[in-house]
């Protein structure tokens, strides 16, 4: 939707709207903006030209023997999957990436999209009865490039020392359900035909994924945080559905500054929470450092010194 340009030096004078809560901060925090945590995605045009790359053995296919039929035709199928699981696979590489705490992916799919790539130029770049050494150039080639081009996949965890597995699965689900709640909050604001709070739900989006990382990386969190990651969203998705409704019918002023004050409310809500979670694991943090310390104690060894090298 456009949005009229408009601010101090524009003519007229009128100070551009700021987007209600953004200039706000709770208990000294930065506040939230809409791209926080947000990297630009990978999978762009490269992965795009994969699938274009495909596209001339459908159409070559149907101008050969049966044979060469078959033969296009399963290279551009494979082609077609390997550039699938190759764009699957680099977004799970995004993902993996922005994350302390991450499992490896359950399927190597850059690597599987790699093989594939090169089992489609091994069947594009086959002729009955020409010889296997052309074939196996472009796919040996092909393979080599493709995985060159855009990595392995992560083939190890990180972060997980000490992890309890069964606890990061729990907090898997809970994230992907909180996601879920945010992208049917902003698919409703879309109705609203209102570009303002389209970036307040993208602030508020902000906000909650910061308590998601918080709890990714510490998965014992997840008790404290879990109404939040369920309850809270899923009335703020409720809240944002009948809002989006009503304010595309008749553009209520009443309902737009209820709406507003429940979201400022959330995030003063959410960022607290996050503050909290942090401060428990500082406190966890402090009485470990206790704990061991007080142990060295007793095994002589004074606070702030160190044993001297022996000769």
């Amino acid at each position: 939707m456009a949005e009229r340009f408009g601010g101090k030096y524009s003519p007229g004078g009128a100070q551009a709207p700021q987007v209600p809560g953004t200039e706000r901060a709770v208990d000294g925090q930065t506040p939230a903006r809409p791209f926080d945590g947000q990297t630009p995605a990978r999978a762009g045009a490269r992965v795009n030209l994969l699938f274009a790359a495909a596209v001339p053995f459908a159409i070559t296919a149907f101008f050969q023997q049966p044979t060469g039929l078959a033969l296009d035709l399963g290279a551009f199928a494979a082609l077609i999957l390997g550039a699938w699981l190759t764009r699957d696979g680099v977004l799970a590489h995004q993902a993996y990436d922005a994350r302390k705490v991450s499992r490896r992916p359950a399927i190597p799919r850059k690597i599987f999209g790699s093989a594939l790539a090169a089992a489609g130029l091994f069947l594009g770049g086959y002729v009955p009865g020409g010889g296997l050494t052309n074939p196996l150039i472009f796919a040996v080639a092909g393979g080599a490039l493709h995985l060159f081009s855009f990595g392995s996949d992560p083939l190890k965890d990180k972060g997980m020392a000490g992890v309890d597995i069964f606890q990061t699965d729990r907090v898997a689900r809970a994230v992907q359900e909180g996601e879920a709640y945010l992208a049917a909050m902003k698919d409703a604001m879309l109705r609203a035909g209102d570009r303002s709070l389209d970036k307040r739900v993208e602030v508020f989006a902000a906000t909650a994924r910061k308590m998601f990382r918080t709890v990714e990386n510490d998965p014992r969190d997840l008790t404290a945080a879990r109404k939040y990651l369920t309850i809270y969203l899923m009335g703020a998705r409720d809240a944002t559905v009948k809002f989006a409704d009503i304010y595309a019918r008749n553009r209520d002023p009443q309902a737009r500054s209820a709406y507003e004050a429940l979201l400022a409310d959330l995030e003063t809500n959410f960022t607290g929470r996050i503050q909290a979670l942090l401060a428990d694991d500082r406190t966890d943090l402090t009485i470990e450092i206790d704990v061991l310390r007080e142990r060295l104690q007793r095994e002589g060894v004074k606070p702030g010194t160190q044993e001297k090298d022996k000769p």
